[in-house]
């Protein structure tokens, strides 16, 4: 019995390595395109670049130069940190507060959470830009309030789950050793959240540095752009698309998110797991 369920493990540890190379093969793909002449990359996009598609570094450097990359890599990293921070200290504040205050009005906060993740983005796309623009957000900082917003739903969520698993008895002795709530919280709970913080920080972070449509939306254009946005000034008129730069410019964007997700992904399972955990 032992050798056939082995036998089995062998078989689907094969079956989902294959299956993930297809996932892998278009970054792959992207990579080796960005060292080709652009004329290439539609001609022969499979091929290794050698001899006369080999360009070294030049799509690379004419990508930072045509896009603006470093400044809008710039605007990226500020949005995605500070949104980020703002989701994992408001959302981890909402949810221990729903947790542990009982009452009508904690229900409806949590209730509003979760049907902010069923709504559709695309019904409320005219109205938070005219919103946006009203309240003079179309800058790095003001659509950092608009991230917390629309990551809020599934945070909440994610940190309620992890606070029903909380002993209440450990708040009790921080409180009885004179704590109050926020040094309890920031001290004692906030601490204990660790692995669910990490999860949260992972998956918007991944979420805030590829958006381009809320970006597009909000931010004014002639002055702020993401990379997401630059990569996208690329396209010319009639559609044409320099091909050569924008695959360098890809290769720039998603190397920050891979080393990142690289370097934190064994704590997402341990955050959903201990999130689905209740007391």
């Amino acid at each position: 019995m032992n050798a056939r369920k082995a036998k089995h493990g062998w078989v689907w540890t094969l079956f989902f390595s294959v299956f993930s190379l297809l996932w892998i093969y278009p970054i792959v793909l992207v990579f080796i395109n960005s060292f080709k002449k652009k004329a290439y990359i539609s001609r022969d996009p499979f091929s290794i670049p050698s001899g006369k598609m080999f360009v070294q570094m030049e799509n690379y450097i004419n990508g930072i130069k045509k896009t603006g990359l470093i400044e809008a890599f710039g605007y990226s990293l500020f949005i995605t940190i500070f949104s980020v921070a703002a989701i994992i200290l408001f959302c981890s504040m909402t949810a221990w507060y729903i947790t542990r205050v009982k009452s009508k009005t904690t229900q409806t906060i949590y209730y509003l959470c979760l049907f902010s993740m069923i709504v559709p983005f695309q019904m409320v796309m005219f109205t938070l830009s005219k919103i946006a623009n009203m309240l003079k957000l179309g800058n790095p900082v003001g659509i950092v309030l608009v991230y917390l917003g629309f990551g809020a739903g599934l945070s909440v969520f994610m940190f309620t789950g992890f606070c029903k698993s909380i002993p209440l008895e450990i708040e009790e002795a921080a409180m009885i050793d004179g704590c109050n709530p926020l040094q309890t919280f920031f001290q004692v709970v906030l601490p204990i959240m660790k692995p669910t913080c990490i999860t949260v920080t992972i998956l918007q972070a991944m979420w805030i540095w590829n958006d381009y449509l809320l970006p597009s939306l909000v931010l004014d254009q002639k002055k702020y752009k993401t990379i997401p946005m630059a990569v996208q000034y690329l396209k010319g008129g009639y559609g044409s698309v320099d091909m050569g730069a924008m695959m360098g410019v890809l290769v720039i964007a998603i190397i920050p998110i891979i080393i990142f997700y690289i370097a934190c992904q064994k704590y997402i399972i341990e955050g959903v797991v201990a999130g689905a955990v209740k007391g």
